[in-house]
């Protein structure tokens, strides 16, 4: 099969398309015929030496796939030869098959192109665990979304705004502040021109918001703190701007904070079902009626991987971007 290999660790160039042997589907795995996967930071922080597969992943990158049931392994039920899936895998998506455990593989969307589910997995799966499950957020509540235009950020905005929250986003440029306004935010706030803390705290009459989902880390940590309501949450799913900061903790005790943070990569087979389990029930029927949806940026062919890291590293995307893989 054909597959997209780091050569080394450095820049876009270094991936490279290769040829591989096809995986085999074990007991209870799928092999997954890929049209399209998903291109994410971690693929990036990987081929940067940054991020290494977990234990038994490939190191092929890609962690989001749709695509056919091409065979299954010993006591496969869930799914059948020529079902239309997508995809949560640890690691191989940026290749022609791939395999992954049938109870981390959801249906295809009713009415979505294989490019379009693609772009879903890793997103939904990481926002419904971090603003949902980890988070907390319930309806009537504000919830603040740093990097609001990436994947996770317009997933987060249409999830939290159907299950009744305010949302407020940042974001880096006046069009990428309107799409978040356009896919349902209360409030864009462009970072370059205004304070996010006292532009927040003006919207909320000095409270601040309830939960804060955070993928730049850096000087956003200890402002995180000033602009978190009393009992509010905090959860870091990336470090943008670097993981190394300075912060005054005493803000933590003083209003109750809870700081808390995850990765989804490297956890368990079964931790990634239940989350799968719960967005089939909470979240499939909402993606087949397209009352939500992700935000399509731009889709290259496999062979030019390097160009969908260039594009994502540049900072100018909205939503996902998608390699077609055929």
């Amino acid at each position: 099969m054909k597959a997209i290999e780091i050569r080394e660790p450095g820049g876009p160039e270094v991936l490279v398309a290769v040829e591989r042997p096809m995986p085999e589907p074990a007991a209870g795995e799928l092999l997954i015929a890929v049209k399209a996967a998903g291109v994410n930071r971690p693929d990036c922080l990987q081929r940067m030496g940054a991020y290494p597969p977990p234990p038994g992943a490939p190191d092929i990158p890609g962690l989001e796939v749709a695509g056919l049931v091409e065979a299954v392994g010993d006591g496969v039920g869930a799914f059948k030869v020529g079902d239309p899936v997508c995809a949560l895998v640890p690691g191989g998506g940026y290749a022609e098959y791939c395999t992954v455990h049938e109870t981390n593989a959801l249906p295809v969307p009713a009415g979505f192109s294989f490019g379009e589910a693609a772009a879903i997995p890793e997103t939904y799966f990481t926002v419904w665990n971090n603003v949902f499950q980890r988070g907390g957020l319930q309806s009537g509540e504000t919830l603040l979304v740093h990097g609001g235009s990436s994947g996770i950020g317009t997933t987060a905005i249409q999830l939290a705004r159907h299950f009744g929250a305010k949302v407020m986003v940042t974001a880096g440029s006046k069009d990428k502040c309107k799409a978040c306004l356009d896919l349902g935010a209360d409030l864009a706030i462009n970072y370059r021109e205004d304070d996010f803390v006292a532009v927040v705290k003006e919207e909320t009459g000095g409270e601040g918001a309830d939960l804060i989902l955070d993928m730049v880390g850096g000087d956003y940590i200890s402002r995180n703190y000033d602009v978190a309501a009393v009992e509010g949450r905090i959860v870091q799913i990336a470090f943008l701007q670097g993981a190394r900061v300075e912060a005054d903790f005493s803000k933590l005790m003083m209003k109750r904070l809870v700081h808390t943070g995850s990765t989804l990569r490297a956890r368990s087979v079964v931790f990634k079902s239940d989350i799968a389990s719960e967005l089939r029930r909470k979240v499939w029927p909402l993606l087949s009626r397209r009352a939500v949806a992700p935000v399509m940026d731009t889709m290259f062919p496999l062979e030019r991987a390097s160009a969908a890291h260039a594009r994502m590293e540049e900072g100018d995307h909205i939503g996902k971007i998608v390699l077609d893989v055929g």
